[in-house]
């Protein structure tokens, strides 16, 4: 088996491939790929990349907004991908459905943060996180600084009656 990572240079991925220096891309960066140019059709794509220095760990992020959706993808310490979860709000009851595309389903951890980010943007969410399962106040961390930073850019929703999520107690 293969062992593949991510690196994050802003905005550009590059595979690299542990064991073979000429390898295929895995199926997912495919399929990510081909997502992203079905949705750029307007050339309306805004990739952001950031990175929280905490006390012992780092954490960073890359942010890739499309036109109705968003890619979150969260690393501690490493560049790789981790698990993968797809959210989205169901019609008619505005429930949020989630989803464990890649990963087991004994971790959880980016689940929530999903489930989340779809109620506080209102937009279908894709995230990958690597955030270790037995660290529930880093995950709550990086939440916190994703939504800061979702916020500063705009892409935070009022609810409808004039509260924003975060005076709703999100």
């Amino acid at each position: 088996m293969v062992n593949y990572e991510i690196a994050e240079v802003c905005g550009l991925h590059k595979i690299q491939n542990a064991s073979h220096t000429k390898a295929k891309p895995p199926p997912l960066v495919d399929l990510i790929s081909k997502i992203l140019e079905n949705q750029a059709v307007d050339g309306d794509v805004q990739i952001t990349c950031f990175t929280e220095d905490l006390h012992d760990v780092t954490l960073h992020f890359q942010i890739i907004r499309l036109a109705k959706q968003i890619f979150v993808w969260i690393g501690c310490n490493t560049a790789k991908f981790g698990h993968l979860y797809a959210a989205a709000i169901t019609r008619p009851n505005d429930q949020v459905a989630v989803t464990s595309i890649l990963g087991g389903t004994s971790d959880n951890t980016g689940s929530g943060i999903a489930r989340r980010l779809v109620l506080k943007t209102r937009l279908n969410i894709i995230v990958a996180c690597n955030i270790p399962k037995d660290s529930p106040m880093l995950e709550a961390t990086a939440e916190r600084k994703l939504a800061e930073k979702l916020r500063s850019l705009g892409y935070v929703r009022p609810k409808p009656g004039g509260k924003s999520p975060d005076q709703a107690g999100f």
